[in-house]
């Protein structure tokens, strides 16, 4: 059982860098009891012995190759502790901070000239529209805003056509298809296109030509009356067709479109039917509709919503443009700060772990110092048990070196610890830096409000009320 208990090392089981050697357990290896009683029994080493025997030097032997695994790794870790010490390379740190910080701020300056610049250009379109605008109000002696069409009348709008057209195909094919030869699909083939015709047709006059009357100038104005009269004549002559092509019996041989023509040309107004009537009066009160909605789908003021729909986006777009600006800004100036904030942390920790790694550097030369005491008394100790059990077999006095303890030859550092006025400017150049980078980022948020107010002072050099004076200077 103590064959199995003992341990594969002769070292005491510890959680120290340097382990202690078990006197006991190498005293026992060496069996320096036996063979101490051997040799003095013998009288070996003789009395007047200066030198160790084989057994003492066996012993130093063992303690020197304990002093030098020790050695062995008191260099492996302090090793270890300088990389860390040249891994934290305060100065190349200080040296990039320095740089970085104030580019850090010039190229926050250059973005901001640049979104000054880029913003200057969308404030100059927003007055140019609006002074467009406003000479056209001028010129046309109009007080009032444009009114535009929202997305929701929009759709009520083209809703209403889109109603109008179904019902008029319906109406029309049930209509048709008593004259025509085809019956139903005939019918609503002739209806869809005619429907088609009336409906847009009638919408677009509405939309353009007609619009014109409301013009300021005699000529536009002029023309727009005519527009006005030409849709009467072609919804009049159209919806007279269709009343006309309904009453053709489908007997009729020959071209019915020819037939049309001529009934149309010799009396226009002889339908035979009082349903032709009914059919004429609502094609032509759905073809009066189409055109009201396409005079009332924008400003009736032929021209002037376009320029105010320009003016909208143009405003618009400077806006968005203004507000995304400054959440670039923003961003940048976040990042930023973040990142010389985060430099600044790091500094502190640099600081904190470059005093650690001092600290147990110093704790490792002290132990080591230490363990070479404990070694020391491991060789008086392995010694003595040797000597003693020498003595006490010996019939002669025993040499005069016994009684003499034996000194290790220690192995000793200079310390390379920096001094304390390093430390200090160490200490010193990581306030400074941390002061740099402090002043830096209060010069990143004086940047960030001078270039927002930079972008308010566009619209003090290009005002809106400057659109708004001329406008009412032209009224």
């Amino acid at each position: 059982m103590d064959l199995f208990n003992e341990p594969i090392h002769p070292y005491r089981p510890a959680t120290e860098i340097f382990l202690d050697l078990n006197v006991s357990r190498v005293a026992d290896t060496l069996k320096l009891t036996q063979r101490g009683r051997e040799r003095g029994a013998q009288n070996r080493p003789p009395a007047d012995a200066q030198t160790f025997d084989d057994v003492e030097h066996q012993i130093l032997e063992r303690i020197d190759s304990h002093k030098q695994d020790a050695h062995s790794l008191y260099l492996d870790h302090s090793h270890t502790y300088d990389q860390r010490l040249a891994a934290l390379n305060f100065e190349q740190r200080f040296a990039t901070i320095q740089q970085a910080a104030p580019e850090a701020v010039g190229d926050f300056r250059a973005e901001a000239a640049l979104g000054r610049d880029e913003l200057f250009g969308l404030r100059r379109q927003v007055w140019d529209s609006e002074r467009e605008r406003d000479h056209f109000r001028a010129r046309h002696k109009i007080a009032r805003p444009a009114r535009l069409s929202t997305t929701g009348k929009t759709v009520f709008k083209i809703g209403v056509l889109a109603v109008m057209f179904v019902i008029e195909v319906a109406m029309n094919g049930g209509f048709l298809s008593k004259s025509n030869a085809g019956g139903l699909l005939g019918g609503a083939i002739q209806a869809t296109s005619f429907a088609a015709l009336n409906i847009v047709a009638s919408f677009l006059f509405g939309l353009v030509p007609i619009r014109l009357i409301n013009r300021r100038q005699i000529f536009l104005k002029l023309l727009g009356f005519l527009s006005l009269l030409a849709y009467l004549a072609f919804a009049v002559a159209l919806n007279l067709t269709l009343s006309h092509l309904r009453d053709m019996p489908p007997t009729v041989s020959g071209d019915i479109g020819h037939e049309v023509l001529v009934r149309l040309s010799q009396r226009p107004l002889g339908l035979e039917d009082v349903n032709s009537w009914v059919f004429f009066s609502i094609g032509f009160i759905f073809s009066l509709i189409a055109m009201a909605d396409g005079l009332l789908f924008t400003d009736p003021y032929f021209g002037y919503a376009a320029l105010e729909r320009r003016c909208i986006d143009a405003r618009d777009q400077y806006t968005d443009g203004k507000a995304a600006l400054i959440e670039n800004l923003r961003e940048i100036r976040d990042t930023a700060s973040q990142a010389m904030n985060d430099a600044a942390h790091d500094l502190s920790v640099r600081r904190g772990e470059y005093d650690a790694i001092l600290q147990n550097r110093a704790r490792l030369s002290q132990r080591f110092t230490e363990h070479q005491n404990q070694i020391e008394r491991s060789a008086r100790a392995l010694l003595s048990i040797y000597r003693e059990a020498n003595q006490s077999a010996r019939t002669q006095p025993p040499p005069k070196y016994f009684a003499q303890p034996y000194n290790l030859d220690r192995i000793i550092y200079a310390s390379n610890e920096p001094s304390q006025a390093i430390r200090e400017a160490l200490a010193k150049s990581i306030e400074e830096t941390q002061k740099l980078l402090s002043g830096q980022i209060q010069a990143v948020h004086d940047v960030f409000n001078k270039a927002v107010d930079s972008y308010r002072e566009i619209d003090d050099l290009i005002p809106e009320t400057m659109s708004g004076t001329s406008s009412g200077k032209g009224a």
